[in-house]
């Protein structure tokens, strides 16, 4: 259910769950690379007989962009999305017959891009991510300390991956060392508060999203 009010704030619930589909068009910028991320969620549900049509070379190609990147499938674990929209339409391109609209800038780092998992890379998205108090909670903690809470699961890399496989995820994971994965219930809610600076975010070998707690 979607709830709107003044000045385009937007709260989108019910969305732990939902299946998505991204696809990024990245360009060389300044010193490094940046990605405009296109996001079919609640366009539509990514259907799979498209998305696995698609073909990163041609889209890149046709975009005229340096390299384009499929991100997905993927299923959401939070409970509730809250942005802010800007005031314009929201920018919307086609990939295969899949609408998605401009949902983020990803920031890639230096023009060698580094596709290794375990590397924090930073997004702006104007968005807060909520998880309901009694929800489990999948994360990873960094050798420094910093917690990374599970956003999104990726069904790319192993097809058969559900929310009821994350539990026994840390014995599947490849785990840098001082990197430490585990899962608990929240006695009270989470939120990961990204409306007024960038994200935070890594991936593991599996391409399941973390996103860092403040």
């Amino acid at each position: 259910m979607v709830a709107e009010a003044a000045q385009a704030h937007r709260v989108v619930t019910g969305v732990r769950g939902q299946r998505y589909g991204e696809v990024l068009l990245a360009n060389p910028s300044g010193d490094g690379i940046e990605a405009e991320v296109y996001n079919s969620f609640l366009l539509n549900e990514c259907p799979a007989e498209l998305w696995e049509l698609l073909n990163a070379s041609s889209i890149a190609r046709e975009h005229g962009v340096l390299i384009a990147i499929l991100n997905g499938p993927r299923y959401w674990l939070m409970d509730t999305i809250e942005r802010v929209d800007p005031a314009s339409a929201p920018r919307i391109q086609n990939f295969g017959g899949i609408d998605m609209f401009r949902a983020a800038t990803l920031h890639l780092g230096p023009a060698q891009l580094d596709p290794s998992p375990y590397l924090e890379r930073h997004v702006t998205r104007g968005a807060v991510f909520a998880f309901d108090a009694g929800r489990t909670v999948y994360e990873l903690t960094g050798p420094d300390g910093r917690v990374y809470a599970m956003q999104a699961l990726c069904t790319a890399v192993d097809p058969n991956l559900t929310e009821d496989g994350l539990a026994d995820l840390a014995n599947r994971l490849a785990l840098p060392e001082g990197w430490v994965y585990s899962s608990r219930v929240l006695t009270t809610p989470l939120r990961i508060e990204t409306s007024d600076a960038d994200a935070a975010v890594v991936q593991d070998e599996y391409q399941n999203t973390y996103s860092r707690r403040a």
